[in-house]
């Protein structure tokens, strides 16, 4: 029971802050970590933020948010939510 209790717990402290994230909060999607990308993103979770990572190893960089959108899960609207909360600086 602890253990449910515990992943419940965590799930809903990263829920909160993914809802949470606040506009001027902006993410380097070039090196942002999963939990940075969970936290800072709108709309993304810690499964995006993990395909996202996955696709910057398996791709390379992005340099433009329309790269963004090819990547598993992540659709126009979550690239309109984000806009001003994404850089692309190496």
């Amino acid at each position: 029971m602890k253990n449910v209790l515990k992943a419940l717990g965590t799930a809903l402290f990263f829920f909160a802050q993914s809802v949470l994230a606040l506009p001027d909060e902006a993410v380097n999607i070039n090196t942002a970590s999963v939990d940075e990308l969970a936290i800072k993103l709108i709309g993304v979770g810690r499964s995006r933020a993990q395909a996202i990572i996955q696709y910057r190893e398996e791709h390379g960089n992005f340099v433009d948010l329309d790269e963004l959108m090819v990547v598993r899960g992540i659709g126009e609207h979550v690239i309109e939510s984000n806009r001003d909360n994404i850089f692309f600086k190496e």
